[in-house]
């Protein structure tokens, strides 16, 4: 059933938008970083409301410690020894991509080592791998949970 729905929301998504092939590696890590924030906050968003109803300040407030660059940066600490060479390969091009905008209220380490962690999940996104990005954000998550 899971596959059926991954085909589902793909095929819907080419159909509809007549979105065409996408070669992921012509991308810039900027780009996909660009959507692996929105990719990453829509997951952290779905686990959040997913809690209970609340009042959309407090959804936010505890969305907003998730999805700054320092926790994604230390959820990458622990992420880095189970990435593929690929996934590595793709998380350092997005590290060391340089960014027109500056950290906000973010170390510089923080920032990038974030920006690489949401190139990866853009990297995962357009390469149609839901199920290993869920699972590394997963064990993201957890580890951010067992440092608390």
């Amino acid at each position: 059933m899971e596959e059926s729905i991954e085909w589902e929301f793909d095929s819907c998504m080419t159909e509809m938008f007549g979105l065409g092939e996408v070669d992921v590696n012509q991308y810039s890590p900027l780009t996909l970083a660009y959507i692996g924030d929105s990719i990453y906050d829509l997951i952290i968003k779905t686990l959040v409301v997913n809690e209970g109803n609340k009042q959309v300040q407090k959804l936010h407030k505890r969305t907003s410690r998730f999805v700054q660059a320092s926790a994604q940066s230390q959820m990458m600490r622990v992420l880095q020894e189970r990435l593929t060479e690929e996934e590595h390969a793709v998380y350092k091009r997005g590290r060391n991509a340089k960014s027109v905008s500056p950290a906000k209220n973010q170390s510089v380490t923080d920032y990038r080592r974030a920006t690489g962690f949401e190139a990866l999940m853009g990297y995962l996104y357009f390469k149609k791998e839901w199920k290993r990005m869920l699972e590394l954000v997963k064990i993201g998550l957890e580890s951010l949970e067992e440092s608390e």
